[in-house]
């Protein structure tokens, strides 16, 4: 991730521990660029998506569990190396975004699968993607690009995440899992109410900006 400013980089307090910062350092010296750690992220979505799917219950649960949040590592960290590490390069921008769009889906589709309604889950994906589309498209118009939710990504793998490892806990006293197509219930709703208000607060600046000419 190589953003051309910190406007445009999601708000993360965890880029400020510790722990970040030292991992992050420590890649800056390493021959690993944040193009190759962006990539790392759909590898792993799709070794977590993949045990969700083909691994024996609640063993799929716990690994979905955790891809997503080595994935979100990833996310963490390329970022840091490339600004915080001085690792910037120009195709930076590009492997900021797609990587993480196909991360996303990987796990949400896998999820409706999971729960035997595929159209949920590739419902929600789109839903997904079309958040950071609208997001980019207001930085695209000129505005600073918006990463309100309530179903940002951070949301949406956190909801994700609560959902495995309360399917594997549900799987193991009453071999349901009715945690899994909840959550992915949830970030569906809140992946389509994050899409109007963040429609509606670029609408909001244009029409503010275009009184402002007038003026």
């Amino acid at each position: 991730m190589t953003s051309a400013s910190g406007a445009a980089r999601r708000p993360l307090k965890s880029r400020s521990s510790g722990w970040a910062r030292w991992a992050a350092s420590a890649l800056a010296r390493s021959p690993i660029t944040p193009n190759q750690i962006s990539v790392a992220s759909v590898v792993i979505a799709l070794l977590g998506a993949g045990g969700l799917l083909g691994l024996p219950a609640p063993w799929s649960f716990l690994s979905c569990a955790l891809g997503i949040q080595l994935r979100l590592l990833c996310n963490l960290l390329d970022g840091m190396v490339a600004i915080e590490g001085g690792k910037r390069s120009a195709t930076g921008a590009l492997y900021n975004e797609l990587p993480d769009r196909l991360a996303d889906s990987l796990f949400i589709v896998a999820v409706g699968y999971a729960v035997a309604l595929p159209w949920l889950g590739w419902c929600a994906a789109l839903l997904a993607a079309l958040t950071a589309y609208i997001r980019v498209l207001g930085g695209a118009l000129g505005l600073e690009q918006d990463f309100r939710g309530p179903m940002a990504k951070p949301h949406r793998m956190a909801v994700l995440t609560a959902a495995c490892l309360l399917a594997a806990l549900e799987h193991g006293l009453w071999g349901s899992q009715h945690a899994l197509a909840v959550g992915e219930i949830v970030v569906a709703a809140g992946a389509l109410l994050t899409c109007v208000r963040r429609t509606r607060a670029i609408a909001r600046q244009l029409r503010a900006a275009e009184a402002g000419e007038r003026a």
